[in-house]
């Protein structure tokens, strides 16, 4: 006699894991993609950033443009790891993120309102990589399958 194999079904916390990859993936891409219009708008050296003069953290802003230009590239890259439910995207992801928060940190007084949406942004991307748990995207099968 031959049994037929059985997959374990689709629960409903492999959903939420999937969910909130999907969700930090389409969250990195969104950082990465402004965080690449933010570069391309300072290394133009737009009209719309301020400039401060006795800033601790004082950059050229052209030299702040090609960090986060250089920050969004990496972040959409590694977006599209997540899409795939990649180990070392969400590793990367997390450090990315970290990466794009302590960077508009350090740029606040020339773009206040834009760094502190990115920094909320990016700390959505971390809480939701490092909520699931490692197991359930390796395990989750195939909807219908």
């Amino acid at each position: 006699m031959t049994t037929t194999p059985t997959r374990p079904a689709y629960t409903a916390k492999q959903s939420w894991a999937t969910g909130l990859t999907a969700f930090a993936a389409v969250m990195l891409l969104l950082v990465g993609v402004l965080d690449i219009f933010r570069g391309i708008m300072a290394i133009a050296e737009d009209d719309v950033f301020v400039t401060t003069r006795s800033y601790v953290f004082e950059f050229d802003l052209t030299s702040w443009g090609w960090i986060h230009l250089v920050l969004g590239v990496i972040a959409v890259i590694v977006s599209l790891g997540l899409f795939k439910a990649a180990v070392w995207a969400r590793v990367a992801g997390v450090a990315i993120a970290a990466l794009v928060i302590i960077a508009n940190f350090l740029s606040v007084p020339y773009h206040p309102v834009w760094s502190i949406l990115m920094i909320a942004f990016s700390g959505f991307v971390i809480w939701a990589l490092c909520v699931v748990p490692r197991g359930d995207l390796l395990d989750t099968p195939t909807r219908g399958m």
